[in-house]
């Protein structure tokens, strides 16, 4: 009798297991629907530098979509290529930035600028996949995406073939029943005064420079699982701080200008993959207007944070 269950029950976990893992590869490629925001390029030269200025500064893509030594390109005047291949080696496996220079054949040449908007705003693919959530750009301003895009249109085209991800067995269940596009939180700003008042800062910290992605705790999936800005998972044996007004907060005693001169210094820290190469180039209002926010956030502290 027991050896009758036992094999009536192995039967069924196989059943099951078979079922899962058809299902789970059925699953990998779903199609998703998303708008096609009004967003074109521009030729005028304010807007591409606007674009540029966003690019290599608060939005930090050359952190990820390039290969090079952007810091030291951008201090001898030149522009490094982002031309994606940068391995992001998780526990679900790898996953390669694309490469977003205007080469037709391995870039984004043969993309429209309602696809490139779309993906940045709506998180879905040209072929209507979902886009790992990386890039917390979703409610970043017409303006500003326009401004980025214009800029990407300029760049120099550079053919790289980047890898496809290679997803093990929990990224692909991940992939099929938890990674869904993410879009705007609310109605998306056309413009905004770029200025040092906190809401600017707000708009910087969670749109542009994605602060939150980091300094927020995560699941596998890539949702936020606690407080904005209380601290994120571990990163290279660091834990990204919290930066609420806790007292337990990295910046609870710092001053704006205490503020201002860290992120002048650049990366101290070798293993740190905070962008501060990238985040140095923002101007003064701009690190004047992400202090006065982050002033306003309220305290939160989780007792894993709290006892680093």
């Amino acid at each position: 009798m027991i050896k009758k269950i036992l094999k009536w029950t192995g039967i069924i976990l196989l059943v099951l297991i078979a079922g899962i893992s058809i299902t789970t590869a059925s699953r990998q490629h779903l199609k998703y629907d998303a708008p096609y925001p009004d967003i074109h390029a521009s030729k005028d030269t304010a807007v591409i530098a606007r674009g540029k200025h966003l690019v290599f500064s608060i939005a930090h893509c050359a952190d990820c979509h390039s290969l090079v030594n952007a810091d030291s390109m951008l201090q001898a005047g030149q522009e490094p290529p982002l031309s994606g291949g940068y391995a992001f080696k998780m526990p679900l496996g790898t996953v390669y930035s694309r490469n977003i220079t205007p080469d037709k054949e391995t870039g984004i040449g043969n993309r429209t600028d309602a696809e490139l908007a779309r993906v940045i705003r709506y998180g879905v693919h040209a072929n209507g996949e979902a886009v790992y959530e990386f890039m917390s750009f979703h409610d970043m301003s017409d303006e500003d995406l326009t401004a980025v895009i214009s800029y990407l249109r300029s760049t120099k085209p550079v053919k790289n073939k980047v890898p496809e991800n290679t997803l093990n067995v929990m990224g692909n269940i991940v992939k099929a029943y938890m990674v869904k596009p993410v879009g705007p939180s609310g109605n998306v700003p056309v413009a905004l005064q770029a200025d040092t008042t906190a809401a600017y800062g707000k708009y910087l910290v969670f749109n542009v420079g994605n602060c939150i992605g980091c300094h927020s705790k995560r699941d596998l999936s890539g949702k936020f699982d606690g407080p904005y800005l209380a601290g994120g998972n571990p990163i290279n044996g660091l834990i990204p701080p919290n930066l609420t007004n806790d007292s337990t907060g990295r910046i609870f005693t710092w001053s704006q200008q205490q503020f201002v001169e860290r992120f002048r210094k650049g990366k101290l820290i070798p293993q740190s993959e905070m962008p501060w190469n990238s985040f140095k180039h923002m101007n003064d209002n701009e690190l004047k207007a992400i202090y006065n926010f982050l002033k306003t956030v309220p305290a939160a502290r989780t007792e894993q944070l709290a006892s680093k």
